[in-house]
C-alpha cells in the first residue's frame, strides 16, 4: 500500500500545496481545497442530481441510496454542522458520485473528448494514467469509474472489497479518513457461521464466538490515517472500511491495467463458479442454464465473460494501434492514448496472456460468438503477431 504526501507528511489544508500528486485537485467541484467552503460551490453544478447513502441504516451490507439535487445536499451538510454533527434526516453521505460523466463529460458534447474536459476537474496523477475501466468506459460513452466521495464527520463506508478486485486510489482534497485494511485472504476469519462478512469489522458482534467461530483477534486490521492532500493506493482484492473523522471531500479511482487484469480474471471465474453453486440445482432441468449463469453473472457482478472479452477487444485494438502508428514513427499521444510503444507492448503482452485462458475456459466457449468482431482466436492471433514483432523494443 502507498500513500503520498506533501514535504512536511501532514496536511496542513491545502490539496495544492501539500502533495504533488494532488496538484490541480483543488479544482474539483463546488468546493475549494483545504477547508471546506459550501458559500463557494459552483452555481452552475448545483441543480446536478447526486446519490446520496444513509450510513445509519443498513441494507444488506451496503446504505440505501437516494438521489437529490447537489444544493440540497449542501443546505443539509450546512444543517448538520449547524445542529452539532446530527439531523434528523439521519448520517448522509454524498458517494459513488460520476463527477466527470455526469458534470464535466456532458460539456465535453461540445469541446472534444470527455479525456480534454476531464482536465478542468482534476489532474491525474501520472502514477495512475494507465487506467483501462476507464479509458473503456470513455471509449463506449458509458458510466465510468471515477468518483467523488463528500460528507461530515461521522460518516463512512462499510466493509468491503473493490469492483472487479480492481485498484483503486483515494485522494482527500480536504478532511481526514480513518482506513481499516485487510490483505487478501484475511477477511475469511471474519465470516460469520453462515459464511457472510461483516458489514462493520469495529461491531463487538465479531466477539462472539457463536457468530464468528473463524475469528482471529489477533489479526488486527491495518489502520491508516489519511489526511488532508494524502493520497493513498488499494492494491487488488484488499478489503476495506473507511470512516470520515472531519468534514472530506475526496477523489477515488477504480482501475484496472496489465499488472492486475489477471486478478480481474480470476475473480469474474470465481464469481460465475458462486452463481452455478448457488442455481445448480436447476441445471439439468432449465433450458440454457449456462446462458442463464451468465445473466446472473452480470445481474451480480456488473459484468460477464462476453462483456469482459468486449472490454479487452477494446483495450487490445487501441495498443494495436499505437504499435502501427509506432512502425510509421508516430507515437501513442496522436492516438489520444498518452502511451509509448514500450508501454503498448507490455499491455498487449498482458492482453495476450490474459486472453489465452479466457479462449480456452470452458464456460467461454459455450458463450455464443458468432457475431463477435474480431473472433476472439483471431484478435488473440493478432496480439501475439504484435508480440513477435515487439520483441526489440
Amino acid at each position: 500500500m502507498v500513500r503520498t504526501a506533501g514535504p512536511e507528511g501532514k496536511g496542513s489544508g491545502a490539496a495544492e500545496d501539500q502533495c504533488p500528486g494532488t496538484a490541480g485537485m483543488r479544482r474539483v467541484g463546488p468546493w475549494d481545497g483545504g477547508d471546506k467552503d459550501t458559500s463557494a460551490e459552483d452555481s452552475k453544478n448545483r441543480d446536478v442530481v447526486v446519490p446520496v447513502a444513509n450510513c445509519g441504516i443498513q441494507e444488506y451490507n451496503s446504505n440505501p441510496k437516494e438521489h437529490m439535487p447537489l444544493q440540497d445536499y449542501i443546505a443539509y451538510w450546512q444543517e448538520y454542522i449547524q445542529r452539532g454533527g446530527s439531523s434528523p434526516r439521519g448520517c448522509l453521505y454524498l458517494k459513488d458520485w460520476h463527477l466527470c460523466s455526469g458534470v464535466c463529460c456532458s460539456r465535453a458534447l461540445h469541446r472534444g473528448s470527455p479525456a480534454e474536459d476531464l482536465e478542468d476537474v482534476f489532474t491525474l496523477p501520472a502514477y495512475f494514467s494507465s487506467d483501462w475501466l476507464n479509458e473503456f468506459s470513455d471509449a463506449l460513452g458509458v458510466d465510468d469509474y471515477r468518483f467523488v466521495y463528500a460528507g461530515p464527520r461521522g460518516t463512512w463506508s462499510p466493509f468491503h472489497a473493490d469492483i472487479f478486485r480492481s485498484y483503486s486510489w483515494s485522494v482527500n482534497i480536504c478532511g481526514r479518513k480513518k482506513w481499516l485494511l485487510f490483505p487478501p485472504g484475511q477477511e475469511e476469519a471474519l465470516r460469520d457461521n453462515h459464511g457472510t462478512l461483516p458489514y462493520d469489522v469495529t461491531s463487538s458482534t465479531l466477539m462472539d464466538t457463536h457468530l464468528h467461530p473463524t475469528h482471529l483477534p489477533s489479526s488486527p486490521a491495518l489502520e491508516v490515517v489519511q489526511e488532508a492532500g494524502e493520497m493513498l493506493f488499494v492494491p487488488s482484492g484488499w478489503h476495506h472500511q473507511v470512516h470520515n473523522l472531519d468534514d472530506t471531500i475526496s477523489i477515488n479511482h477504480n482501475w484496472v491495467n496489465g499488472c492486475n487484469l489477471a486478478n480481474m480474471w480470476h475473480f469474474l471465474q470465481q464469481e460465475l463458479q458462486a452463481v452455478q453453486r448457488e442455481v445448480g440445482q436447476w441445471k439439468d432441468s432449465m433450458p440454457d442454464w449456462h446462458h442463464h449463469c451468465q445473466v446472473i453473472m452480470r445481474s451480480c457482478s456488473g459484468i460477464n465473460f462476453e462483456e469482459f472479452y468486449h472490454f479487452l477487444k477494446v483495450i487490445a485494438e487501441r495498443r494495436l494501434l499505437v504499435l502501427g502508428q509506432g512502425e510509421q514513427g508516430e507515437l501513442g499521444p496522436s492516438a489520444g492514448l498518452g502511451l509509448g510503444l514500450q508501454q503498448a507492448a507490455f499491455d498487449i503482452g498482458r492482453l495476450a496472456e490474459v486472453l489465452a485462458s479466457v479462449v480456452e475456459h470452458p464456460d467461454f466457449q459455450r458463450v455464443d460468438t458468432s457475431m463477435f468482431s474480431p473472433q476472439p482466436w483471431e484478435l488473440l492471433r493478432q496480439l501475439e503477431d504484435a508480440l513477435v514483432a515487439t520483441r526489440a523494443l
